[in-house]
């Protein structure tokens, strides 16, 4: 075999590599978190039990994210690293993987929403309008998830070999056509019929499917590290079990997002259906500002696994530390915002004036949370590039489940709504604590893990 020269991730200046890998990702999810915003901006115009619709739709969306996002991690991780160790044919055997996964997590999906869409709406309200505009949205959403799956797929690919500028393109051009389509199918303008809520899906998924195809075309035309075959795509027992070392915990990191969500709707909406809206509302908000956080952590997870992969110590504590410079940085500007103009945010979702009244207090103290959510994404990012996603997981158990949804409960017991939102400020404090906890401790032993890396 042709000998190939080392990737960039192994030569180029940490600091450079960061921007140059991650700038294009920050770009391209900052327009897809733009797209989140503008999507339930538009469906908020149908009326708010739309809104409220979509939001409780969130944890199954979250989740297919999650299973998503948490494979394309494991892929990553461990196609960087073995490119790190120069590892060419387990490379393209590590693609093809990926590529059979991402067709088992669209199946998985598509029996969801045909068997369960209407149940899962039953399960958190009563109320006739909210159910039958989720069932449709939730449906459609699933059952042509195969875009989503596809999309994640080509792009971690091309992401783990350092190719961002094309990940860039195809989510950018994903996050364009459902901007584009949005309003022309939910209020059926230039001869296209009314869709309304069908329209939003519709909306989405073909962004989705469209991405996806650009995701393939430059793998196949221009990611000369890796080779895609059908005869290929077929299951290899240790390269799997490779890839959900890493990807389980990713997972089930993300999917615990979805179980929250949904328990933190059943309590607000013991206050009022408002209450479930101005939290769908913030979530989507919070994208925009994590976004940028989350697109640096998917170019450091393959700089830090391929380092990791070549033994070069010094680089990956460089970059942790660069890494967790930015993620401060840019919460705080994201603080500093929901902070200074609330009921400006808010009333880009037609809001009413309950809507107002319960989110400017919670947008407020909700964004409190930023100031320690950042160093806890940058420490899960590192966990995951070294193969130790285990230690993300356990930050997400405890953010997430084990103090946000009982502080949530008990405060909800005080009859204030207002109480509730400062349960998400307190999680994130804890969940900082021991993520530097963990960092400490794994840098620490940065030595013992290259010398048993293989």
């Amino acid at each position: 075999m042709e000998v190939q020269a080392e990737n960039k991730m192994g030569t180029m200046p940490v600091n450079k590599l960061l921007v140059n890998i991650s700038l294009p990702m920050v770009i391209s999810m900052l327009v897809q978190a733009l797209y989140n915003i503008v999507d339930s901006i538009f469906v908020a115009q149908i009326d708010e039990y739309a809104l409220t619709a979509v939001s409780l739709a969130f944890p199954v969306q979250n989740f297919m994210i999650a299973v998503a996002a948490g494979t394309g991690v494991g892929v990553n991780a461990l196609l960087s690293k073995r490119l790190g160790e120069k590892r060419f044919q387990e490379v393209d055997l590590t693609a093809n993987n990926a590529v059979f996964l991402a067709l088992c997590n669209y199946l998985f999906f598509l029996l969801i929403g045909i068997f369960f869409s209407g149940i899962y709406f039953r399960m958190q309200t009563d109320i006739p309008e909210i159910i039958e505009c989720g069932k449709v949205y939730m449906f459609i959403c699933t059952a042509l998830s195969f875009g989503m799956f596809g999309q994640f797929c080509f792009e971690r690919l091309l992401q783990a070999t350092g190719r961002t500028v094309c990940t860039m393109i195809t989510q950018t051009t994903g996050a364009v056509l459902n901007l584009i389509f949005d309003p022309i199918l939910i209020f059926g303008l230039f001869g296209f019929p009314k869709l309304g809520i069908a329209g939003a899906a519709i909306a989405t998924v073909f962004g989705q499917i469209m991405a996806m195809l650009f995701g393939f075309y430059y793998n196949k035309r221009k990611n000369t590290e890796i080779s895609l075959s059908l005869r290929q795509i077929r299951p290899e027992k240790k390269t799997l079990k490779q890839i959900y070392e890493v990807a389980v915990p990713a997972i089930l990191m993300q999917s615990i997002g979805s179980v929250m969500t949904f328990f933190m709707n059943k309590i607000l909406l013991g206050f009022t259906s408002t209450a479930a809206a101005v939290f769908g509302v913030y979530f989507k908000l919070q994208s925009f500002i994590f976004m940028p956080v989350f697109g640096m952590n998917n170019g450091l997870i393959p700089i830090v696994a391929y380092n990791f992969g070549a033994g070069y110590k010094e680089r990956i504590l460089k970059v942790t530390k660069s890494s967790s410079i930015a993620a401060v940085v840019i919460m705080l500007l994201g603080l500093l915002t929901a902070e200074l103009i609330p009921d400006k945010l808010l009333l880009l979702f037609n809001a009413s004036g309950q809507m107002l009244e319960i989110g400017i207090p919670a947008l407020r103290i909700l964004s409190l949370c930023y100031v320690f959510a950042g160093v806890s994404v940058v420490a899960s990012g590192v966990f995951q590039g070294l193969g130790k996603g285990v230690y993300s997981l356990v930050l997400s158990v405890i953010r997430q489940i084990v103090i946000l949804i009982p502080a949530a409960y008990l405060l909800s017991l005080t009859g204030k709504l207002t109480a509730v939102w400062f349960s998400f400020p307190i999680a994130e404090f804890v969940a900082l604590v021991a993520a530097i906890f963990y960092l400490k401790y794994i840098t620490k032993n940065l030595d013992q893990l290259i010398a048993n890396r293989t």
